[in-house]
């Protein structure tokens, strides 16, 4: 019987993009569906009182250390970016209006993105930075920008940030396998067992 893994993620966090390249390979393992939930992580802290453990500057530099070390694990790319954090209010509208307008091209413009951010370490809060990022992507700046003002867009990102924390979420990213949520990159394994249970 297949599953389904729900993954609420926003891009400005180091994990959901660890967790983003786990979860695609598990699920093909697994013969399950991913469904990617993109929410806006600083609505939800606000929501719920949680905070970016770069607000404890001893916690903010052993993550550093714990996501390095999980990206030698996962056999992955991480630069930890010099930027963080970004503000993603922008850059998650983008998406959710590329999931919905452009469907047949958002895996490409979330790996984009994911890879400007995590890999590439660009400021995405610079509009030049952006522009030519998506420009390099084969995307139309202007057309994106466009995407970030309009008011439906604005409202579907809201919608969803208020679901995520409708549904006990608190930070990100954050997993579903049925009613059982699992939160952060380091509890992927036991996403795995939920899926083949």
């Amino acid at each position: 019987m297949s599953k389904t893994v729900e993954f609420y993620f926003d891009v400005g966090s180091p994990t959901s993009y660890l967790a983003y390249t786990q979860l695609r390979k598990i699920c093909d393992e697994t013969a399950s569906t991913l469904s990617l939930r993109p929410m806006l992580l600083g609505g939800v802290f606000k929501a719920t009182g949680n905070a970016s453990p770069n607000e404890v500057p001893a916690k903010a530099r052993y993550s550093v250390i714990d996501l390095e070390r999980f990206a030698k694990r996962y056999n992955v790319p991480l630069v930890f970016n010099p930027y963080f954090p970004i503000n993603t209010l922008n850059l998650m509208r983008a998406i959710v209006a590329m999931q919905r307008l452009q469907p047949g091209r958002f895996i490409e413009f979330l790996d984009l993105t994911f890879k400007a951010m995590w890999i590439d370490a660009r400021n995405l809060n610079d509009p030049g930075v952006l522009s030519a990022t998506l420009k390099e992507g084969g995307f139309d700046p202007a057309q994106v920008f466009g995407w970030v003002n309009d008011p439906q867009v604005k409202e579907t990102l809201k919608a969803e940030t208020e679901a995520a924390i409708a549904r006990g979420i608190f930070g990100a990213p954050s997993m579903f396998v049925g009613d059982d949520l699992f939160f952060g990159q380091d509890r992927v394994d036991f996403v795995r067992e939920a899926l083949t249970a």
